[in-house]
């Protein structure tokens, strides 16, 4: 009978127990699949009581991630212990002793992947990462092997939970943000300190790593346009619903002529899109290649099990080619590392998009003329035009325009003149707008 592969785990929190929960549940069945056993025979976590309380007597408890690595029994290492500091050093450490290494942690690869593939690829191991973006949804498994016959065109995913519930509440309930984020904290949706997830971070980590797999470029998190949803109001989701349009936060990268886009930021998207009903703390992906068309993928994007569903798939991925030639696996992000391309992410101004703005004017004559008039100096085109009372009395309305594509730089120079005008009585809501068709 073939041995077991050998699995240490680095950090049994929320996603580690669900690992070892789906083990070993699943056990018989996974071990069908991947033609030998698949156990964690170690679990390293600094709370090594509570440790103990969820593995009981199926693996060794111990308090120093090292002893892990150290260990020349253990075939893979599972790292979930998050953020950039220790976790790098580990998975560094891990790839040095010749262990395989399946990972959740988007941050640690957004910023720091180059490094650790190129260290991976000089010792022979592989690197599982299913788990870093989008929770069970198996988009790394989709972007790097199912469409590889495609040159993609562009993503857009909505790809952090805490967000989309929090922007799916706005709207339903027709409240701001603040109010949201607390009942979205006392739910278990947000963190208590919620800044990556509201800040856009943790969307941007994500998108970043989808990039490089898509058009085959490093890892560029740096270069990445990041906006949160912190300043979103309750009357632009209103507004833009009666326009035929829902807000989402959304992860896009883009091929372009002179290079790639890649930018986290709310996005008005037609309701009739798949991805505009992606309601709760749901994930869901579009891709667009040249020979399949548009593709979406759906399902939970965090959790114990969802995530622990994607941890295994690499667990299994990696049993199945163990014993393989590394140069026949799978590259770690799609291309041969050899045909990497150092095409350059566009700044913000460069990026082509349309617009949704809202303007708090006064109500007099003429006003619109000069407003459509600075929108035409700009080589801007209006798309639609709305006018609504802005519920602040009768001297003063809200006007709404939405704009064909044009250039960011462009958009940026014609709000700066049309704020200045003595008529615009508060700051200018911009927001992008994505058909995605």
């Amino acid at each position: 009978m073939t041995t077991p592969i050998h699995v240490g785990l680095l950090g049994i929190g929320t996603v580690g127990g669900g690992t070892f929960e789906v083990l070993r549940r699943n056990g018989e069945e996974i071990r069908r699949r991947a033609g030998r056993a698949i156990r964690i025979t170690t679990v390293a976590d600094l709370d090594t009581e509570r440790a103990r309380r969820i593995v009981g007597d199926g693996a060794e408890v111990v308090a120093d991630a090292r002893a892990v690595i150290a260990d020349p029994s253990i075939d893979i290492v599972i790292e979930l212990i998050g953020g950039y500091g220790i976790a790098k050093t580990l998975v560094l450490e891990a790839i040095a002793a010749g262990k395989h290494v399946v990972t959740a942690n988007k941050a640690l690869l957004a910023v720091h992947g180059s490094e650790i593939f190129e260290a991976a690829r000089r010792r022979g191991v592989a690197i599982g990462f299913e788990a870093a973006v989008a929770g069970g949804i198996p988009i790394i498994k989709a972007l790097r092997e199912g469409l590889t016959a495609n040159r993609i065109e562009w993503i857009a995913g909505i790809i952090n939970g805490t967000t989309n519930f929090i922007l799916s509440e706005m709207r339903s309930k027709g409240l701001d943000f603040g109010v949201v984020l607390k009942e979205a904290q006392r739910l278990g949706y947000a963190e208590a300190d919620p800044t990556f997830d509201i800040e856009g971070v943790d969307a941007a980590h994500k998108a970043t790593i989808m990039s490089a797999i898509a058009f085959g470029t490093p890892v560029q998190f740096a270069r990445a346009h990041v906006e949160g949803i912190t300043a979103l109001q309750a009357a632009d989701i209103r507004y833009a619903e009666q326009l035929g349009y829902r807000i989402k936060l959304l992860g896009i990268t883009r091929r372009r002529e002179r290079g790639i886009e890649l930018r986290v930021h709310p996005t008005l998207v037609p309701s009739s899109r798949l991805i505009a009903n992606v309601e709760g703390a749901m994930n869901a992906v579009v891709v667009q290649g040249d020979a399949v068309g548009t593709t979406l993928y759906y399902g939970k994007g965090a959790g114990a099990e969802p995530t622990a569903s994607a941890v295994i798939a690499d667990l299994v991925d990696i049993t199945r080619l163990h014993t393989a030639d590394p140069g026949h696996r799978v590259p770690h992000l799609a291309f041969q590392p050899g045909a990497m391309a150092e095409t350059p992410i566009l700044p913000i101004d460069e990026v082509v998009t349309s617009f949704y703005l809202r303007l708090v004017v006064a109500d007099e004559k003429g006003v619109l003329a000069r407003i459509t008039g600075i929108l035409a100096d700009n080589d801007i085109s209006i798309d639609a035009v709305l006018q609504r009372e802005s519920g602040e009395g009768e001297k003063q309305t809200d006007l709404i325009i939405l704009t064909h594509d044009t250039v960011e730089g462009r958009m940026t120079k014609a709000l700066a003149q049309m704020q200045a005008l003595p008529t615009v009585l508060a700051p200018i809501v911009r927001i992008r707008k994505e058909e995605l068709s």
